[in-house]
């Protein structure tokens, strides 16, 4: 007698499948976008390139950050700083966080609904945790860093590289952190279904270190959720999901003081936009196809890795 596969498993089987379907329509809207700008003559060949360097820097950002909990500044500041310094964009220092802000305001919030409907699937509804300990998680977190957040813009106004130097030493630590708690740790431990007590006052206080660290750095709340409940060894749905709602809404709220007090190149944006909301609904599929071993390290290495190469070349 045949037994049936479990829906976890048909899932994953047809995660393939679905991503790539998403990608080409992506893909499509991309070309018929790109090709209205060079009807209009607006743009040529070489501005085309640009073009599609920046679609693809949006793409992978928004896939890992949405996929890991890990924001897209984490790609965005360092790929950024390359693409200024080697001339190939115009992009100011004191614009780098902003820019990040606005594209994250976009793949993170495209994020959250693909992960969203990964938890109201009628036929699979998942949210790891028990749904009410899953929302509260969240509301514990976002209590502390919005209020922090706001405070932190209002009041401080970093250099930008002293921002970047600090961004990049602080990735380094969280990648090493997750790399080697997912590396040494036991391979085989009981999933996290239940959050203590303690789970909810550490995340509370990671959340108000996080809104700071979000204002600075336009990442950092999200890392650090997602930081810990992966060492917790929490459900990849629960720690992916988490992340990646609560840096959504860090970035929604603080988006608007970038775009009030500094000029934003729109121009190159809405290519990164593009590619940072099709990265959005993609990323959950990816996260699902690698589960939650490779996807912790993969998301350490990545952290770890273009940190470090933009530390030494600095």
């Amino acid at each position: 007698m045949h037994t049936p596969l479990p829906e976890t498993a048909l899932e994953t089987n047809n995660t393939p499948r679905r991503m790539w379907g998403v990608i080409g329509l992506g893909a499509l809207a991309l070309a018929g976008a790109y090709g209205l700008v060079l009807a209009a003559g607006l743009a040529g060949a070489a501005e085309g390139i640009t073009a599609f360097l920046l679609f693809l820097v949006g793409l992978g950002a928004a896939t890992i950050a949405s996929a890991t909990g890990v924001g897209g500044g984490v790609v965005f500041l360092p790929a950024f700083e390359y693409l200024g310094e080697a001339g190939l964009v115009a992009i100011a220092a004191s614009q780098i966080v902003g820019m990040s802000f606005i594209i994250q305001s976009f793949g993170m919030s495209t994020g959250s609904l693909s992960w969203l409907l990964r938890i109201y699937d009628h036929k699979n509804p998942d949210t790891g945790v028990p749904p009410r300990a899953f929302f509260s998680m969240l509301a514990l977190v976002l209590a502390p860093a919005l209020p922090a957040l706001a405070l932190t813009q209002a009041i401080f106004d970093a250099p930008p590289d002293a921002v970047l130097y600090w961004f990049k030493a602080l990735s380094i630590g969280l990648g090493l952190t997750l790399l080697l708690t997912t590396l040494v740790g036991p391979r085989h431990v009981a999933v996290r279904l239940v959050p203590t007590r303690g789970d909810y006052a550490v995340l509370a206080v990671l959340g108000g270190i996080g809104g700071m660290a979000t204002a600075f750095f336009s990442v950092g709340v999200g890392e650090l959720v997602a930081l810990y409940l992966f060492i917790r060894n929490f459900p990849l749905v629960t720690a992916a999901a988490a992340a990646v709602m609560v840096s959504a809404l860090s970035v929604l709220a603080g988006v608007s003081h970038h775009i009030m007090t500094d000029p934003q190149p729109w121009g190159l944006l809405m290519f990164l936009i593009a590619g940072a909301v099709l990265g959005g609904a993609i990323a959950k599929y990816f996260a699902l196809y690698l589960g939650a071993r490779r996807l912790k390290l993969f998301a350490a290495a990545w952290i770890t890795l273009s940190s470090a190469y933009l530390m030494w070349v600095a």
